[in-house]
């Protein structure tokens, strides 16, 4: 029996082409709540990006952030958290003061980068989400740094940062988090803390930065509009976000 259910937002929960959530996708949230199935969260974006985002009316049960770093109830408080450390932390710093390539750092309350070029804003612009703010390393702990690179360039950070987990979510950008978080240990922390089994999860996405989580859920569905080495890993593919998938896969498994 699933009892708790982990989403994925931008091109999972929602359509960036029409900039909505799906009715169908909506319908199907209330269906769940109504059998008092958990539906949770699991984006690699901050708290604070999901009120600018088309799911912001939406009560979730919980929230895994920052591609597991930061967990979250579903009153916001912090379930746990899996910061950046050691001499990787010490290495993004400087890459971020060096102003070589557009960096992001993410804190638990905050989130700024160091300077926007048109690459930037291009890359913002196909999410739907505005550029964060130009700012100073505070001095707080780092959860996790976005940096706009190609893919050759994204390879040489891999070596210069061997303690963290590097992903792709776009053709110009990478996450960067701690080898040791990732939405799977995001996930194991929000079932502990409400006594959910492994076996009653699933999970939605559509980027590489979900595949972890579809392996580590017992059904771990891709959307059509997913990559192909996602749905390699998936246990099914769903139609894509405008094609009603989460709807369609979650009466597939007979779930609603």
């Amino acid at each position: 029996m699933i009892k708790a259910v982990f989403f994925d937002v931008d091109g999972t929960l929602v359509s960036h082409a029409k900039k909505e959530v799906p009715e169908s996708t909506r319908m199907a949230l209330d269906k769940l709540k109504e059998k008092n199935i958990k539906c949770v969260v699991a984006t690699g974006r901050h708290i604070l990006e999901l009120a600018a985002l088309p799911v912001r009316d939406i009560d979730f049960d919980g929230y895994i952030t920052l591609n597991g770093q930061l967990c979250l109830d579903d009153s916001r408080s912090v379930i746990g958290g899996t910061p950046i450390t050691g001499t990787d932390k010490e290495s993004i710093i400087r890459l971020f003061e060096e102003k070589k390539i557009p960096l992001v750092l993410v804190e638990k309350d905050a989130m700024y980068i160091n300077f926007v070029d048109r690459q930037v804003e291009q890359t913002q612009k196909a999410i739907s989400t505005r550029v964060p703010e130009p700012g100073s390393y505070t001095g707080n702990e780092i959860y996790q740094a976005v940096a706009y690179v190609e893919k050759e360039e994204g390879e040489r950070l891999k070596a210069c940062l061997p303690d963290c987990k590097i992903t792709r979510w776009n053709d110009h950008a990478v996450d960067i988090i701690s080898c040791r978080g990732g939405k799977s240990s995001g996930i194991r922390q929000y079932l502990e803390k409400n006594n959910i089994r492994r076996q009653e999860t699933m999970s939605f996405g559509d980027g590489e930065n979900d595949i972890e989580m579809l392996e580590y859920t017992a059904i771990g569905i891709a959307m059509g509009n997913a990559d192909e080495a996602v749905k390699m890993c998936a246990d099914h593919v769903a139609a894509d976000v405008d094609g009603e998938g989460i709807e369609k896969a979650l009466k597939y498994y007979g779930i609603i």
